[in-house]
């Protein structure tokens, strides 16, 4: 069980492919998390919602690529006076998530995404303190499908659909200790992998996959042959909250947020 009195450092990722992403493209930003929300840029609200957090004290904002960085003072007016740095991101979203760890060499972390815009303090002090209890190296945050699509019923979002149950990811996840390290490791081989899908499917397990695709794996099941592959225990927790199923990645999600925010 990680301390029941360090702090956790966060580490916020905002690292994009060369040239932007669709979306920042769309819109004419040099990186998407800068995407206005309410008055706001969707980064901003991440950092106000961490710096008001009494679980979390300080970390690193991963990315984006150092010319980005440099040529916006957005980044360095969002960091200022903020107990976090910035570095430069790795090749993909696991391979930064591991870059950070590396870096900040403490635990425990809380790993989070920069477009988390509905992101509150109460979210993160929730997550950050049940994860504290479990005797996981990784925590998940997982949402109810059914309470997002009972709040948000004109949003579309990716259902992991399991045999009991159906969940959106939350972009919360807790590296508790060192052991954790495995599971970005394992998500970046992955993600090096991804245009060779039989190599993904040998490293998750072909049956595991299988299962999924029939509507035969339970969370726990997924769970527990993930942690086996990854060699690090992996946990989840449930928030109920739909709001921390909502992430800006697209247009239709900014003005969804922008709604939530007006209400």
């Amino acid at each position: 069980m990680t301390s029941s009195t360090q702090p956790f450092s966060a580490i916020v990722l905002a690292g994009e492919r060369p040239g932007g992403s669709a979306f920042s493209q769309e819109l004419g930003l040099p990186a998407s998390v800068l995407v206005d929300v309410a008055g706001q840029s969707a980064l901003a609200r991440v950092f106000s919602a961490i710096s008001q957090s009494e679980q979390v004290d300080g970390g690193v904002l991963c990315g984006p690529a150092e010319a980005v960085y440099q040529q916006n003072p957005e980044f360095q007016d969002i960091l200022a006076d903020t107990a976090f740095h910035w570095l430069a991101p790795a090749a993909g979203p696991s391979a930064s998530a591991l870059a950070a760890i590396r870096h900040l060499d403490r635990f425990p972390l809380l790993l989070t995404a920069g477009d988390h815009a509905l992101l509150t303090p109460e979210l993160v002090d929730d997550f950050c303190a049940r994860a504290r209890s479990t005797q996981a190296d990784v925590v998940v945050g997982l949402v109810p499908y059914a309470l997002v699509r009972q709040a948000f019923p004109e949003s579309r979002r990716t259902v992991l659909k399991f045999s009991d149950g159906q969940y959106c990811g939350s972009n919360l996840f807790a590296i508790l200790n060192q052991r954790g390290e495995a599971a970005p490791a394992f998500w970046s081989r992955l993600e090096a992998d991804r245009k060779r899908p039989w190599r993904m499917a040998r490293r998750v397990g072909p049956a595991l996959l299988v299962r999924y695709l029939l509507g035969r794996l339970t969370l726990a099941g997924a769970l527990k042959s993930l942690s086996d592959a990854m060699g690090c225990t992996v946990a989840h927790l449930v928030i109920d909250n739909p709001r921390a199923a909502v992430d800006v990645d697209s247009v239709a999600d900014r003005d969804l947020a922008v709604k939530i925010l007006s209400q």
